[in-house]
């Protein structure tokens, strides 16, 4: 059996920190933002972590150890 690919589509998404956890970064940022309010601005500059039950399938698709 060869190797696994990595699913680039999520790997462009989410990064895997040191210690484990998910990363994602927030959505709706593209474009629209002018009529955000500024908190609305701001918390978007923040990236998330990801849900535990998305975790799993995240790692499991950037090929990381788990």
């Amino acid at each position: 059996m060869g190797k696994l690919k990595t699913n680039k589509g999520v790997a462009k998404r989410f990064k895997i920190t040191k210690t484990g956890k998910v990363k994602k970064v927030c959505c709706g940022q593209d474009h629209f933002n002018a009529r955000e309010t500024g908190n609305t601005k701001r918390n978007k500059r923040k990236d998330g972590t990801a849900r535990k039950p998305l975790n799993k399938s995240v790692k499991a698709l950037i090929n990381k150890a788990m």
